[in-house]
């Protein structure tokens, strides 16, 4: 039971990027939103992909796939929508 609790909560915690994709389509800006700190994030996420990958730990694989497509989003939308100043 406690297996299944996580893997929900695995597949459901990357949803919460859509707020700020939404957010950032809306306002048509993503400046409050530093590159350098979605590029590190992205670049962590995709350095856990191979770990994750070859794990059977369904939860860690999961989590860690969703998790990455979710914020590839995020770091696509804010490149796009990040004014130069």
């Amino acid at each position: 039971m406690i297996d299944k609790i996580a893997l929900v909560a695995s597949l459901v915690m990357p949803l919460w990027n859509i707020p700020l994709i939404m957010r950032i389509i809306k306002r048509r800006s993503s400046n409050d939103i530093s590159i350098y700190w979605a590029v590190g994030i992205w670049t962590c996420f995709l350095g856990m992909l191979p770990s994750a990958l070859k794990s059977d730990f369904i939860v860690w694989k999961s989590f860690a796939i969703a998790n990455l497509s979710m914020f590839t989003i995020v770091f696509l939308v804010t490149l796009l929508f990040h004014k130069k100043k």
